[in-house]
């Protein structure tokens, strides 16, 4: 008995210095310290951008949305779609709005970010979550010249999700 509970305390206690090591490795701007990671999923898609005139009438791409299948061990487990939402199969989905930011790994990629869940509905592994964040970007930034408004650009991304609640 006394050894069943020292490993699940071990265990916990491992489980615990891993969430805060990988968290210690994030830039501190996108870091949840104090929170624990529920699940991380993969996700694989495209950020869509609008060539639209700023207020200078100069042209440039506008992220209009994002489109990607969430997954988990090889499998489609959800999807990810403007709002920003969430939304997995279990039925759960959640609503972001970010609230940090950090240049990906090179100038190809989209910004880490770290988004407050502002709300939710449904019932499963997304409830409860109280923070996501976007880590190891791939891709996604519009790399072609705007020079119609109102043509659309679909940049290819990968980035992991991770979804956490306060502790």
């Amino acid at each position: 008995m006394r050894f069943c509970i020292a490993a699940v305390l071990a265990a916990f206690l491992w489980g615990t210095s891993m969430n805060t090591n990988a968290q210690t490795s994030l830039p501190p701007a996108i870091q949840a310290v104090g929170e624990t990671v529920v699940l991380t999923l993969h996700a694989e898609g495209a950020q869509i951008y609008e060539c639209k005139a700023d207020e200078t009438g100069k042209l440039a791409w506008v992220l209009r949305e994002p489109t990607a299948t969430l997954i988990l061990d090889g499998k489609t487990v959800g999807r990810h779609y403007a709002g920003p939402n969430w939304e997995l199969s279990d039925g759960s989905a959640i609503v972001g709005k970010a609230v940090a930011t950090a240049p990906g790994a090179t100038g190809k990629d989209i910004p880490l970010v770290k988004l407050e869940v502002i709300s939710a509905r449904g019932s499963g592994q997304l409830t409860g979550i109280t923070t996501v964040q976007r880590i190891n970007t791939e891709g996604g930034k519009a790399d072609a010249p705007c020079v119609k408004a109102g043509a659309y650009f679909s940049a290819p991304y990968a980035a992991d999700y991770v979804f956490l609640k306060k502790a």
